[in-house]
């Protein structure tokens, strides 16, 4: 099963969509036949995987799992969780569990790693990784909850853990930040939330003053300030990843 679903995550691309995610959904689907949803949480977390090593996709990847989360079959079930009423977790509410589940533990276990100064060695490349993933993270997360599969609620706290730190912050947070708030900055930003931005953009003002920072984080920091400043129009946008056509 492992196998086969890696080989398909492997396969997934923008032009074969539909096709291979049909295919991943029905893997997920057979955990019908199980009460621990074991099949199910094996895909998440593949599907996890490669969403964090892989940022480029992160959009996509997201599509995936909002697939997942409207088309599971509602007999997939775990008996291990159960919902307020007293029932056990099912369907899309137990794909968003898995999910949600696995975003909270790698988002706590945060991602500061002290890179070595040797290039070719397997330490820089363990490091290197592991900042990777941490920067895939918040993209990811980002993109979650532009499909609403994760909540405004969760995105704050997500925000305020990264801004926690205005007097000597950590590079990898503080370039998390600047890629999370490039990402959901324009969803945020709206009426009810201004008080909570305003706040957010002092602090993000106040960091990107700090020395302690390398003149590259600062740089990120005065473009997020300048996006916000811009009503979220990003005139220098990359182009994403695109399909063939």
């Amino acid at each position: 099963i492992d196998r086969k679903i890696r080989a398909l995550l492997n396969k997934l691309t923008l032009d074969n969509f539909d096709d291979v995610s049909d295919d991943l959904l029905k893997w997920g689907n057979k955990s019908a036949a199980e009460t621990d949803g074991r099949i199910l949480r094996h895909l998440i977390m593949l599907v996890f995987q490669k969403a964090t090593d892989e940022p480029t996709w992160a959009s996509m990847y997201a599509r995936l799992c909002h697939k997942l989360m409207t088309q599971t079959n509602p007999d997939v079930e775990d008996h291990s969780l159960m919902t307020k009423e007293g029932k056990f977790l099912s369907g899309g509410y137990l794909v968003r569990k898995y999910l949600l589940t696995k975003c909270q533990e790698d988002f706590e276990r945060g991602w500061k790693v002290d890179m070595p100064e040797d290039l070719e060695s397997e330490e820089y490349y363990e490091a290197a990784k592991i900042k990777r993933r941490g920067l895939g993270l918040v993209k990811f997360i980002g993109e979650l909850f532009l499909l609403d599969m994760l909540t405004e609620r969760i995105m704050h706290e997500c925000v305020k853990r990264l801004l926690s730190n205005v007097e000597t912050p950590e590079e990898e947070e503080t370039e998390s930040l600047a890629k999370l708030i490039t990402t959901v900055g324009k969803k945020l930003d709206r009426d009810q939330a201004k008080s909570y931005m305003d706040a957010y953009f002092q602090r993000i003002d106040t960091m990107a003053k700090n020395k302690k920072l390398n003149s590259r984080i600062r740089f990120m920091l005065r473009d997020v300030m300048d996006l916000r400043a811009a009503k979220w129009v990003n005139r220098t946008k990359a182009d994403g990843p695109k399909t063939i056509a």
